[in-house]
């Protein structure tokens, strides 16, 4: 399984808090356990989310500079650009 965190937020974000989490057990978005999913992170997570669930090191990846947790960025670029704001996101295997 993996465990995506909202780890920083940039700007405002309208669906995301600090702390939010996403659970995915292959190939399935365990809902009961997820607090928030937006449109425009979604892409982005899910580029990475299979092969980081079958352990492939973030490092190999560029998604961070320690093997432990990957770190995958939202689209929405925030202000001055868009009145939104982009949110960080960790993830790690559970």
């Amino acid at each position: 399984m993996l465990e995506i965190e909202v780890w920083e937020i940039r700007g405002k974000c309208p669906v995301f808090k600090k702390g939010d989490k996403i659970i995915i057990d292959q190939p399935k978005i365990v809902l009961e356990k997820t607090d928030a999913i937006c449109i425009h992170a979604l892409p982005s997570l899910l580029h990475y989310a299979i092969a980081l669930n079958k352990g492939v090191d973030p490092v190999e990846l560029g998604l961070s500079k320690d093997s432990e947790f990957a770190y995958i960025q939202c689209v929405d670029p925030g202000e001055p650009y868009t009145e939104g704001g982009t949110v960080i996101f960790r993830c790690k295997r559970i």
